[in-house]
């Protein structure tokens, strides 16, 4: 690729994490539970991208293979239950401690992209990895508390990080094969299928809410999915889930920040500390990374 079209990915990546920041300060500020704010974010995702799927798409859904259907299935439970789980933590813990526990994502990625891949990572670019994951704990430090409330946020956040990168390494083997759009689509689409059964089982009800957790839920289908994931989505196809999983370490930031202004939590002098961190950490994994070229082109399935 050129040097425009290598650039690209990593700004789309840094443009998205953006988005994706403001998804635990909607989700705090809204009344529903968790899983009915999760199903309404992407059933609403959905419809808006509808027309773009019936004009220009509609076609191509009959050339897609069985085994991506299955994959995409797959990628799509995984990202329902991280909504779940994850969304369910923000009940218990802090928006600081949740984000982080949900973005320590690269240790799965790293032993999740070795085995499927085959994909190694050098010594600077694991320490590099290895400094962000640390600020990610320093900022979250102080929140950690011996307490079953607490501990149990914790434990929800930490399950929906496996389950977010599940969803990603499926992500990186079919974007090699399938368009964004129907990918996406597909994605959503089972994800929030996902959700209206376990919501119906939950027998949580799905239209009785307040106009203001209507507006965080189309607020949360713009910017965090659409604007969000579905940009990650994009860069998946050219650069790895551990470079996606590492950038996606910016978010405690994005996301910290913004709790302090909008919901008026406190940012300690610890979460600026590992914020520091993060950033250092970052620049020196990208800077290090490197794939190799055998692996760009890898097709082994998952």
């Amino acid at each position: 690729m050129s040097t425009e079209q290598n650039t690209k990915p990593y700004v789309a990546i840094i443009i998205a994490v953006l988005f994706v920041s403001t998804s635990a300060v909607f989700v705090k500020l809204s009344s529903a539970p968790a899983s009915i704010i999760a199903m309404h974010r992407l059933l609403i995702a959905i419809v808006i991208m509808l027309p773009i799927v019936f004009i220009k798409y509609r076609k191509s859904f009959k050339a897609i293979k069985g085994k991506d259907w299955g994959y995409g299935s797959l990628a799509g439970v995984s990202l329902a239950f991280h909504f779940i789980l994850w969304f369910e933590s923000l009940n218990y813990t802090s928006v600081a401690s949740s984000v982080v526990l949900v973005t320590l994502q690269p240790l799965f990625a790293f032993v999740g992209t070795y085995l499927f891949f085959k994909e190694k990572l050098t010594l600077p670019a694991i320490a590099g990895g290895v400094t962000a994951v640390a600020g990610a704990i320093v900022i979250s430090w102080g929140d950690f508390q011996l307490n079953g409330i607490a501990l149990l946020g914790d434990l929800l956040a930490l399950t929906a990080c496996a389950m977010v990168t599940g969803y990603l390494l499926f992500g990186q083997n079919i974007r090699k094969r399938l368009d964004l759009i129907p990918y996406t689509f597909i994605v959503y689409g089972i994800a929030a299928v996902t959700l209206v059964l376990y919501n119906l089982i939950m027998r949580y009800p799905f239209v009785s809410y307040p106009a203001s957790d209507w507006v965080y839920f189309i607020l949360l289908a713009l910017f965090p999915t659409l604007l969000g994931h579905s940009l990650l989505n994009w860069a998946v196809k050219w650069v790895s889930v551990n470079v996606i999983s590492m950038s996606i370490l910016f978010e405690p930031i994005g996301a910290s920040v913004l709790a302090y202004f909008i919901l008026g939590e406190t940012l300690h002098t610890m979460q600026w500390i590992g914020g520091g961190i993060i950033l250092a950490g970052l620049y020196l994994f990208i800077r290090s990374y490197k794939r190799k070229p055998a692996n760009i082109n890898k097709k082994r399935a998952l």
